[in-house]
């Protein structure tokens, strides 16, 4: 017998290269006469629903104002370094989100986490109206309290609720209400807006319609199912339920934290959420209050189309975990790669012409296009991350996990995002020409997590992929057995 060592390298962590929360198998639909009767107001698409719908006002929201260029302002610095408060405490909350779902749920924590958002979009109103700073600053600071809890419970229920093979949909479908805020947003913002063909702040009006939308946010959430309510078309029950005290709760998280898997994901991770403030920022900069309005409108509809293909592709189980996630990534890499280069050459010449587009302007549609293409990218990296988590994540506790170390990396990378651009030596360049190193440094690792989705042997004898994996969690090892003459019940470790 052989034995490998739970200290070996990648393929301890990811048995035979695959995760074993769902086989290959179970990812396909079955016939709907094999399929679990649920109750419309109990289906986990319902349920992703509610969760979508506390998106739409709440970072939805926050996203819509974001999408405005620098939260609407004239000046990107002040509403930059808000962001940059926000995430930086988002890391914290995020850390500390699975301890706190021990006492309230993970409805609970996504309730509280819709709370702080209204103060931040109040505190963008009296500066865009009176000129006052301190507000936004501290509306930054209980966002980000809230956010990161809310960040960190939403993505575990639109990752735990969805039957498998809805999975890649579901998580479509609830990114999509986030970016329809932004479509509302914009729309609001260009029919106010429409004959401004200057550079400066947008209307204080916009923000009555969103400070109104985001106190809404935690009423909407009492309409979520608990997890152990939730039913689902293949049978199984949904458990989110944190059973270690919050300190082991907190030490479970840290541990994950340094696994190699989560490690590997990191600058993914980066790649995938650095950039929203350089896009954003570069709208600000670069083009006049109308075509800023366009943007925020635009940068909600392409995405959507965007991000629902990908969701689709996602999900087609007749094929392999292997191809799609391959052809997912590589399409992503290459295309993020041609964006990069285009924002590069145009931020180095307009660093010198220092133009204001509006859509009136010659060379308007190729300063315009880049912007909306960085905005599909964001959508599609940010999907894609979930369901790199999905397919590393071992039981449904990992999830909650996982989630809230993503939201709280994602929180880490977008603070210092922010912190960068509002620095007036980084505003113009800088923010575009460290996305693309970030792109060019996360391919390696991702790729290396990534090409051990949906490879390994198959298993003969009696005993099934799954269960040879319960086997190996139960043991502490993995064991590879062979006997002459009789190739039977071979167990083959793909090593990384």
């Amino acid at each position: 017998m052989h034995v490998v060592s739970s200290q070996v390298g990648l393929s301890d962590e990811f048995p035979s290269g695959l995760p074993h929360r769902d086989t290959h198998t179970s990812e396909v639909e079955p016939p709907k006469d094999q399929q679990h009767p649920v109750k419309w107001y109990r289906s986990s698409m319902f349920n992703v629903t509610i969760v979508g719908v506390c998106s739409f006002a709440c970072p939805g929201i926050w996203s819509a104002m974001n999408s405005l260029g620098a939260g609407g302002a004239a000046s990107p610095n002040l509403i930059n370094a808000a962001n940059a408060i926000t995430f930086s405490l988002m890391v914290l909350s995020s850390y500390l989100s699975s301890a706190l779902m021990y006492f309230v749920g993970v409805k609970g924590a996504l309730i509280f986490g819709c709370i702080g958002y209204a103060p931040f979009a109040a505190g963008l109103y009296t500066n865009n109206r009176y000129g006052n700073e301190w507000f936004v600053l501290l509306g930054a600071a209980l966002c980000g309290i809230s956010a990161g809890v809310f960040w960190a419970a939403e993505a575990s229920i639109a990752i735990a609720y969805p039957e498998p093979w809805n999975r890649g949909k579901a998580l479509g479908y609830w990114l999509s209400f986030k970016l329809f805020a932004q479509m509302l947003g914009g729309a609001i913002n260009l029919g106010l807006n429409a004959n401004n063909d200057q550079a400066g702040q947008v209307s204080y009006t916009v923000f009555l319609v969103f400070i109104a939308i985001q106190a809404a946010g935690p009423f909407i959430g009492f309409l979520l199912n608990s997890p152990d309510r939730v039913e689902r078309k293949d049978g199984k029950k949904v458990d989110l339920t944190i059973t270690q005290n919050p300190w082991r709760e907190i030490k479970a998280t840290t541990k994950l934290f340094f696994t190699k898997k989560f490690l590997l994901l990191l600058l993914w991770i980066g790649n995938a959420v650095f950039s929203e403030s350089v896009f954003f920022t570069y709208l600000a900069m670069w083009f006049s209050v109308r075509s800023r309005a366009l943007g925020s409108l635009m940068s909600g509809i392409v995405p959507v189309i965007g991000g629902n293909i990908l969701g689709y592709w996602l999900d087609r189980g007749s094929i392999s975990l292997k191809i799609r996630s391959r052809v997912a990534f590589w399409t992503l890499v290459i295309f993020q790669g041609a964006w990069w280069t285009w924002a590069t050459v145009l931020v180095t010449r307009f660093k010198e012409t220092k133009p204001t587009f509006d859509w009136t302007t010659p060379g308007f549609g190729a300063a315009f296009g880049v912007f909306i293409f960085l905005a599909v990218s964001f959508q599609l990296n940010y999907l894609f991350s979930y369901f790199i988590v999905h397919n590393i994540a071992e039981s449904d506790e990992e999830i909650i996990r996982y989630a809230a170390l993503l939201r709280g990396t994602e929180s880490a990378w977008q603070a210092l995002s922010y912190g960068l651009e509002s620095l007036t030596l980084f505003t113009a360049t800088g923010g575009v020409y460290m996305s693309f190193v970030i792109w060019a440094v996360a391919i390696y690792p991702t790729w290396h997590l990534l090409r051990r989705f949906g490879v390994h042997r198959s298993l003969a004898g009696d005993e099934s992929y799954s269960a040879s994996i319960e086997r190996v969690k139960e043991k502490g090892a993995i064991s590879s057995a062979t006997s002459s003459g009789d190739e039977a019940g071979t167990e083959n470790t793909i090593k990384a």
